[in-house]
């Protein structure tokens, strides 16, 4: 035999023998390594069935359930079994079309495999899964899982409980540790999020045997293989839900927040943000639609104002800066500054509300009337410091106490988004100025009443009182103040909040000068027609510029003065006086704490309080013209729907399939949604209270 013939036969045999090696290799593979054919043969004589467990309840501080769990319903596929599925009675049912069919088949196929159950019509009315319930059999391939889902019987605090949804893709490749699967619900706001695994619990997982047509004909291997569902684990807040209410009532067509809190444990009683929502408009069938309302509020009601509104603190600064002059040693309780209206000391004058002399003779007067010119000289005193070569030198020195009493820096309460708000470095007005020699105590001088590029949030606000009441000490801001059967892995949640801070190493007696001006304020100051029945308290009013509209009200307290239990702020925008508008708020919250109860004469102001309107004339347009549109929009439907009964009835169906005005909007009618709306919206001036420049102006602040 030639060479030739004997490579050739050579070739040909090591070709049969890796064919051979790669079948013998597939098959080893398919039978022994691939679980794909695997669980295609288990779902066929194996149904699994996932339980999902209850999320565990949140309490208020008297242990009173304000958010609990209620029952719904999931239609899931699993598409390998849909393929002799009843299509058309299946459509009819969910209002939906066979294109829509299809597209949810595919995107289940893509999520979760064309062999595991995916999630075809999530959370069933009662009407809706009462009709699917009565004829399943139809449905081969689709099943009704039962769901635990939020409820709220306060209808109230949406903002500090969050909500749940179903996690996407994007979410499980984040968290691809935490055993979760497509069609699991987490919490992605509020405490529902920061609790996360302390309230999910663990699913559960039941197998059922089917015969050869699909039917279930009992458990699997008499149940060996089942895991049990556990419920998550409690938790027990600080809030007060009917101070709560009270607050969210009261801020009732008004845009704005609140935040009450017990200086003594830094746990919060209440934290309202206004406008707000029904937290039950986000669960059930119909969560997407409000959903997206509420995205498109251009009155931003989920936004937690308590912990992202940025805000100047205004005169509610004061103290504060009194308190600093006094640790400096810079003044003494005595000092005075003849004020007649105005300071003018740097050129252009920054005004007061009282005109004459004798309303900044000494610390507390200045505190009680909340002199501009006293406490704009007092923060100037600060900054030109002769102990520091430079006024930036003697600002940063000013700008690490903000820092120390909380100001400028994240508190870490124990809610996702908590923003800093802003104590300015000198590199900011480097920029601004042109240079770091380029400015000066007068460039920045309205810093002393808590304007110019200042900014806080309410809960650094209520804090900040939380210290002076104190006299030097906070803890961490907190709504959670214990889990059900605590275990030291809870500690990542609870330790930090159990921490006593003391701020610096000013004198009580030095803090006491302060609560004293602040009590003044209340007796004969800008807060004196306020009062708290049956407890005195400190207070500080402030009007804060805003360069968007009208004033912000600002107001900070805490009472009883002698052994505080409760510090507060309260900020309503575009209001005007903060005695008038957000003083008004906060003694009643205190009241309401306090006494547990109103008086008769303190519940008909609240009630009276809660009907006065203060949005904005731009927001209100907004909603004026999104009724308009929702309105051309129900007509123009009440016409299709009338030219429909003009059709035969073979039309009438195919139209009926398309154009269906309960059906969910085919793709270019969102499109117009969107567009219409973005128009709405670029149209109307919206209220922003961040770092914006502020345009240069006399001050007039009470």
């Amino acid at each position: 035999m030639s060479v030739y013939h004997h490579n050739k036969k050579r070739v040909i045999q090591t070709m049969f023998v890796i064919v051979f090696i790669i079948i013998i290799g597939q098959l080893i593979n398919l039978q022994i390594f691939s679980t794909k054919y695997r669980i295609m043969a288990d779902n066929n004589a194996i149904y699994r069935k996932v339980i999902y467990p209850d999320r565990g309840i949140i309490y208020d501080r008297k242990k009173r359930a304000i958010l609990e769990n209620t029952i719904m319903f999931d239609l899931m596929v699993i598409p390998a079994d849909a393929k002799n599925t009843d299509k058309v009675e299946l459509c009819k049912l969910l209002n939906i079309d066979t294109t829509e069919y299809r597209k949810r088949i595919v995107t289940a196929i893509i999520k979760n495999t064309s062999v595991k159950s995916s999630v075809f019509e999530p959370l069933l009315s009662p009407e809706l899964y009462a009709k699917l319930n009565e004829n399943i059999y139809k449905f081969p391939g689709f099943m009704l899982q039962e769901r635990s889902i939020r409820s709220y019987p306060y209808n109230t605090a949406a903002a500090i409980l969050g909500y749940i949804g179903e996690v996407d893709t994007g979410f499980l490749r984040r968290h691809r540790a935490d055993g979760y699967e497509m069609g699991d619900y987490t919490g992605l706001n509020g405490l529902e999020r920061t609790y996360e695994k302390v309230l999910m619990g663990q699913r559960g997982i039941k197998r059922f045997i089917r015969d050869n047509r699909g039917r279930l004909q009992g458990s699997f291997e008499n149940g060996d293989f089942d895991t049990t569902a556990i419920a998550g684990r409690n938790l027990y807040t600080s809030i007060d839900i009917e101070v709560q209410q009270l607050a969210e009532k009261l801020l009732q067509n008004k845009i704005g927040s609140a935040v009450a809190i017990n200086p003594k444990t830094g746990s919060v009683i209440a934290m309202a943000t206004s406008p707000s929502y029904n937290p039950n408009s986000l669960t059930g069938s119909s969560r997407r639609k409000n959903f997206g309302k509420l995205l498109l509020d251009t009155a931003r009601p989920l936004l937690n104002r308590a912990i992202k509104g940025q805000y100047p603190p205004g005169s509610t600064f004061k103290p504060l800066g009194g308190l600093v002059a006094l640790d400096e040693g810079i003044i003494t309780p005595s000092y005075g500054f003849n004020c007649m209206g105005a300071y003018v000391n740097c050129g252009k004058p920054v005004r007061c509300t009282h005109a004459g002399g004798g309303h900044a003779s000494d610390l507390r007067k200045a505190i009680a009337y909340s002199c501009n010119s006293y406490f704009v000289h007092v923060f100037r005193m600060a900054v030109d410091n002769p102990a520091f070569a430079n006024p930036q030198q003697g600002y940063l020195k000013w700008k690490e106490y903000m820092n120390t009493f909380g100001l400028g820096v994240p508190l870490g309460i124990d809610l996702p988004g908590e923003v800093k708000a802003s104590i300015p470095d000198t590199s900011r007005y480097n920029k601004d100025f042109g240079g770091f020699a380029r400015w000066k105590s007068c460039n920045i001088l309205t810093l002393g009443i808590g304007q110019d590029r200042m900014t806080a949030t309410p809960l650094q606000l209520a804090n900040l009182m939380c210290i002076i009441a104190n006299r030097g000490y906070y803890y961490t801001p907190h709504l959670v103040d214990s889990i059900e059967n605590e275990t030291i892995d809870d500690t990542v949640y609870m330790a930090k909040y159990r921490v006593k801070h003391d701020v610096t190493h000013i004198a009580d007696s030095t803090y006491r000068i302060i609560q004293d001006g602040m009590e003044d304020v209340t007796i004969f100051g800008t807060a004196a027609r306020l009062t708290v029945p049956g407890h005195k308290y400190c207070a500080k009013t402030g009007t804060a510029q805003n360069p968007h509209g009208k004033n912000h009200a600002v107001f900070t307290a805490f009472a009883p003065k002698d052994n505080p239990r409760i510090a507060v702020s309260v900020v309503v925008e575009n209001s005007g006086y903060g005695g008038t508008w957000a003083g008004p708020v906060a003694t009643l919250l205190m009241e309401k704490y306090l006494n547990d109860t109103l008086t008769e004469a303190s519940e008909k102001r609240a009630e009276e309080f809660s009907k006065i309107d203060l949005i904005p004339a731009a927001i209100k347009q907004w909603y004026y013209r999104k009724d308009s549109i929702r309105i051309a929009r129900e007509r123009e439907k009440e016409k299709e729907m009338e030219q429909r009964h003009d059709l035969d009835a073979d039309t009438t169906e195919n139209i009926k399939t398309t154009f269906d005005p309960e059906a969910e909007p085919n793709k270019k009618e969102d499109n117009n949604k969107n567009n219409n709306e973005n128009k709405i919206i670029k149209q109307t001036p919206m209220l922003n209270n961040s770092n914006n420049k502020k345009k240069k102006k006399d001050t007039t602040l009470p």
